[in-house]
């Protein structure tokens, strides 16, 4: 039965490495501002409303070029307050791709493939992350979640549970360190576990039971610890509890790089041998706290780099390699 034991997380406050498992094998806004016409307004009042704003702006300029469009026609009777909030736009040069590039989807049936596509840019934006939450945390090490994330794996492995929800409980786990502050090293594996929990109950048909996950952990965990601890995660993450992790991100990528022209649906379509190659390479990338300075579809575009071709990977993708 895997157990994380405490002489693991002691040796890796002296600055000990750990050496990672076995590789598994398994399977798996920006501000639009609305124009509100009143039906009842004439024309005129619409030219002197464009007039006006083109008075107070003057001419084009680099700087008027470089902010939306939709902020030269203000909504009628806004406050000024509301205008300057309006105009702010985040810039996210990091993520070094365009959400407005063309998407890499084919024709879908059941959905505009380009919807489909900004809905998924939009997940890696919302779903923040940081590399540097153990600041927060001066008692642990960030050996101690690599210690961590490698234990989850074989428990993964024990209950047979799909590689999404390990990944999504990676996610859980680091999103949840990120919000808190003064993290113990006896809590490390409670928050482990339950995110392990939570995750199971999202992606599994047949999750295991609580007293299961209890059991894992050698009773380092009692079940109403784990309840509790569960109601935390989610209150601290909003309930937002659906991210594009990266093996989702890699799966989009392979199944677009391998399907029929006719095909309207995504299904796995690629090669066995090369799936579990990546994935392999990505389970160790996510050990590294270093991964977290990247989103998730860098991540996974990075992976399918390593195993392709620059040319398929900036198709399936939109990132250059250059970048």
């Amino acid at each position: 039965m895997p157990v994380i034991s405490n002489s693991a997380l002691e040796r890796s406050t002296k600055g000990e490495g750990t050496e990672s498992s076995g590789l598994r094998s398994r399977k798996r806004k920006a501000d639009v501002a609305i124009f509100l016409q009143d039906p009842d307004e004439t024309l005129d009042c619409l030219e002197m409303t464009k007039k006006k704003q083109y008075q107070e702006r003057g001419p084009w300029s680099n700087e008027i070029v470089c902010k939306s469009p939709h902020n030269f026609i203000p909504t009628p009777e806004k406050e000024a307050n509301e205008q300057i909030l309006s105009s702010y736009q985040p810039h996210f040069s990091s993520l070094r791709f365009s959400p407005a590039a063309v998407s890499p989807l084919p024709h879908l049936g059941w959905a505009n493939q380009n919807d489909v596509w900004r809905h998924m840019l939009n997940k890696d934006r919302t779903y923040l992350r940081d590399k540097n939450f153990f600041q927060n945390h001066p008692q642990l090490q960030p050996n101690m979640r690599s210690i961590l994330l490698d234990w989850l794996m074989e428990v993964c492995e024990v209950y047979k549970l799909h590689r999404e929800t390990f990944y999504l409980a990676q996610d859980f786990f680091d999103r949840f360190m990120t919000t808190q502050h003064n993290v113990i090293k006896s809590q490390l594996q409670l928050i482990g576990i339950t995110t392990l929990f939570i995750a199971a109950k999202l992606e599994e048909i047949y999750p295991p039971k609580l007293h299961q996950f209890a059991f894992i952990t050698d009773g380092a965990c009692i079940e109403d610890e784990i309840t509790s601890m569960e109601l935390m995660i989610m209150k601290a993450l909003d309930w937002c509890l659906s991210p594009m992790t990266v093996v989702s991100w890699f799966n989009v990528y392979l199944q677009v790089t391998y399907i029929k022209e006719l095909q309207h649906f995504l299904l796995p379509q690629f090669p066995q041998e090369i799936y579990v190659q990546i994935v392999q390479l990505l389970d160790l990338c996510v050990l590294d706290i270093g991964c977290l300075e990247y989103p998730y579809c860098v991540l996974a575009a990075s992976a399918f780099y390593h195993f392709s071709c620059p040319e398929v990977v900036e198709k399936v993708s939109g990132k250059s390699s250059h970048k």
